[in-house]
């Protein structure tokens, strides 16, 4: 049982919005510990960045807050809370819960000495893994893909793509940077979404230093929001599954925030 309360815990608005969301605890094996005290430290360690056997005393074992982790990760639990929370803030938004254009980039992280597969980005210089992002005009996340840093930008849209496709019918445009750019990349789209237009928002060679692109900083914005969590400044995880939950978890306690 948590006797004490840390910065990164839910607040009772938002434990009473997530609460009817969560999965009914299993009537076979060990009980589970009380789901809002796994949900505080899980969030816990997204925030602080720190391993599970760092947790404090107060939210109980260590080993039962991970089960919670990997169970839900196994059950898909971590993505359906994204999905419902981020149809909650576009209706919140005065939008439609079903998106009809979104965003499609990557981002290189440097990985932890995990012993999970990586791979070296030679353009960023940086070994370790990439997070294939999806998400709409909002900057709310629609789908997430983990790979080796050195996979390149098309092959892992591709592997993004083939499973997020086929939940959001509505999409209608895709903004996408130059690494996306060619006629391939756009008709291979379009086996999947037929409907589905891919426009390419190139760089000005012309302009010098940072300049906000349109559409793209939507996406920029999104991994700026998942870096001010410690866990996801470098990929400390071991599988790209728990890289992904963990993304999914970030945006989470995002979306809470801004409903309740």
């Amino acid at each position: 049982m948590q006797n004490s309360s840390y910065p990164s815990d839910l607040t009772d608005a938002q434990y009473a919005l997530l609460e009817p969301m969560l999965p009914k605890p299993s009537k076979r094996g060990r009980p589970p510990g009380p789901a809002r005290t796994m949900f505080n430290a899980i969030l816990y360690v997204v925030r602080g960045g720190i391993p599970w056997r760092f947790l404090p005393t107060a939210y109980g074992p260590w080993e039962t807050v991970y089960g919670t982790f990997a169970r839900w990760k196994a059950g898909n639990v971590w993505e359906s809370l994204n999905d419902c929370l981020r149809s909650s803030v576009r209706k919140q938004e005065g939008k439609r819960s079903r998106p009809t254009a979104c965003i499609l980039d990557s981002q290189t992280v440097r990985s932890a000495d995990h012993g999970g597969e990586v791979g070296y980005d030679a353009a960023k210089k940086t070994k370790g893994r990439k997070r294939h992002l999806l998400v709409d005009t909002l900057g709310l996340i629609l789908g997430v893909w983990i790979t080796a840093a050195n996979t390149p930008e098309r092959a892992g849209a591709k592997g993004l793509l083939e499973r997020v496709l086929v939940w959001f019918t509505w999409l209608r445009k895709m903004w996408v940077d130059g690494g996306y750019s060619g006629p391939d990349f756009a008709a291979w789209v379009r086996t999947i979404r037929p409907k589905l237009e891919v426009e390419v928002v190139r760089r000005c060679d012309d302009v010098k230093g940072f300049k906000v692109l349109p559409r793209r900083w939507v996406v920029e914005r999104t991994f700026g929001w998942l870096m001010k969590q410690r866990r996801l400044v470098r990929d400390y995880e071991k599988t790209e599954t728990s890289a992904a939950a963990m993304v999914y978890i970030a945006m989470i306690r995002i979306m809470l925030r801004r409903l309740a």
